[in-house]
Parts: C-alpha cells; sequence; structure tokens
C-alpha cells in the first residue's frame, strides 16, 4: 500500500448561518494525481483551505504526511505548494524578479541557475525579465505553479487551475501537472468541476457535493470506459429493437422519444452491433455513447 499523504475524515466548516462543507472525507496516497470533483459552490475551496490551514475546520480531522494540522502545521506546510483560486503577484515586476521575492519570503532562498530552471520547466524560458502584467492568464497560471515549487514541496495542491483559460492554456496546464508527477514525482491535488479534465490526468479522484463526499476511487475503476450507456436513433425503430432482441435476449432499453432508446453496452461490442443493425436494413441516424458515470454526476450534482 503506497505511503498516504492526505487523510480527510468528516470535515465540517460554517460560515454564519451557511454550512459551506458539512462531511467531507478522502484519502491521497503518495504519487497520486488526485481529482477533488465537484460543482461550483459544492465545498472545494473551503476543504482546500482547511487543508492549507488557512481557516480552521469546525469539526473533523485533516492529517497530511501522517500527521495533524492542527498540531504540526508548520513542518506540514514547509512540505506543501499551493495555488488558490489565482496567483498574485507584483504586477510591475519580472517573473524573476517575483520568484527571487517569494524564494527568500518562503526561508528557502533560490539562485539564479535554480529559479531559470523552474521558470523554464513551466514554459516560461525566455520570458524570466518580461512584466507580470504583461502576462496571458495562462502564463500567470504557470509562474504561479513555478512559485509552489521553489522549495521544493512533496505535496502540490491546485485550485482549479485551469479555469479562464483557452484551450491551448488548458492543455498546457494539463501536461504542466503530468509532468510534476513523471518528472519531479510529485503528489498533486487537483480542485476542478470539470468531469473530462479530471477523467484525462487524475488516477484517483473524489466528488463531492453540497459539501459532501459522495463516492471515492480509481478514475479508471469509476469511468470504466467498457461500460456504456448507447443511444441509438434509427429507422424502423420496431424492426431496430427486433434485431436488439434477436443479438441479446435480455436486454433492456429506454425509450427516447419515437425514433431513439438507449441500453447498456460494452465498448467492443458497438461495431458488431452496428454492422448487424446495416445488415438487416436498418437506417441509423445516430450512434451516441456515454460514461454511466456522467449521467450518476449530472444526477448527484443537480439533486
Amino acid at each position: 500500500m503506497p505511503e498516504k499523504i492526505i487523510e480527510v475524515r468528516h470535515l465540517s466548516k460554517k460560515f454564519g448561518s451557511f454550512q459551506a462543507v458539512s462531511d467531507v472525507s478522502f484519502s491521497v496516497y503518495k504519487g497520486d494525481v488526485f481529482g477533488f470533483l465537484g460543482p461550483n459552490g459544492a465545498g472545494k475551496s473551503t476543504s482546500i483551505r482547511c487543508l492549507n490551514s488557512l481557516i480552521k475546520p469546525d469539526s473533523g480531522t485533516v492529517e497530511i504526511f501522517g500527521q495533524s494540522i492542527t498540531t504540526h502545521r508548520e513542518s506540514i506546510l514547509g512540505r506543501i505548494g499551493s495555488i488558490i483560486e489565482k496567483p498574485d503577484f507584483y504586477k510591475y515586476l519580472s517573473a524573476y524578479r517575483n520568484l527571487e521575492i517569494f524564494s527568500r519570503i518562503s526561508g528557502k532562498p533560490s539562485s539564479k541557475q535554480e529559479i531559470y530552471k523552474m521558470l523554464d520547466f513551466v514554459g516560461l524560458g525566455g520570458r524570466e525579465r518580461d512584466k507580470f502584467a504583461g502576462f496571458s492568464h495562462g502564463m500567470k497560471q504557470r509562474l504561479g505553479i513555478a512559485q509552489t515549487l521553489l522549495h521544493n514541496p512533496d505535496l502540490i495542491i491546485l485550485d482549479e487551475p485551469t479555469t479562464g483559460l483557452d484551450p491551448q492554456g488548458i492543455i498546457d496546464i494539463r501536461n504542466l501537472i503530468l509532468r510534476l508527477k513523471n518528472e519531479q514525482n510529485k503528489t498533486v491535488l487537483l480542485s476542478s468541476h470539470n468531469l473530462a479534465e479530471i477523467e484525462l490526468i487524475c488516477n484517483r479522484m473524489v466528488i463531492i457535493n453540497k459539501g459532501r463526499s459522495i463516492v471515492e476511487g480509481n478514475v479508471s475503476d469509476l469511468m470504466n470506459g467498457e461500460n456504456l450507456i448507447l443511444r441509438l436513433e434509427a429507422s424502423p425503430m420496431p424492426a431496430a429493437k427486433n434485431v436488439l432482441l434477436a443479438w441479446k435476449p435480455t436486454l433492456l432499453w429506454d425509450n427516447v422519444g419515437d425514433s431513439s432508446i438507449q441500453f447498456p453496452i460494452e465498448k467492443s461490442e458497438i461495431p458488431s452491433l452496428t454492422k448487424l443493425l446495416v445488415e438487416q436494413n436498418i437506417e441509423i441516424y445516430s450512434l451516441e455513447a456515454k460514461r454511466t458515470l456522467e449521467d450518476y454526476f449530472i444526477k448527484i450534482v443537480s439533486q
């Protein structure tokens, strides 16, 4: 069993009469890129602030590196790098100068060579002397990640790092997170409301909604690509249903309008079923496969 880096149990936090977090529990293991998934307002940022000891929970426990954040705050925070919401730097100083200042504040000053190396790692090589005010949103996010790495932390916590980015910026941050794991052996906790983003880069995840953790597990299990719901639009539909029953007598489907049905199917079965329908002169207008977790996610966050 890998080393447990984060263990959160029954976390709760209230602001006045507003219950921001009511019961959040999850575990993160060494080497994880862990997805902290939930819609906006689910309690993700509040939970992350509790992890970083920026606010104190009303109840529950937070252990990081096997120690309580309450009793070992200083030693734990020295091993964490975080971006919460958006990175903030001195606007009219250069990228290099900003990192130099923050490295001194951290108590572990970095050499010029180390700062240049970090800027190159996040894709800002050649922009070291450019002012932060002139950076694009994506460049600012990458500089923020460089800042989190200055003291060589073991754990990186990123709160919605791709929010507001264009498609290329999202890809850049996604690739950078994977490099943190693969090249620097960092454990990463990634907060997001985007299911597709979590699927692409995380190996484990928890879904939270309305301040509660709903489900936790391996992304490969929760988002099993072999377990799909297939929506079929075809004509004539009665004949298509007869073909389906001959193909799999126990198959059950839901009617979606007059010309569409949806039913569970394994990914490997789709090509052969499509061929069979065509051979029986069924006109196929559309085939749409969805993972069952997508429906589950939509269901739980809309409750």
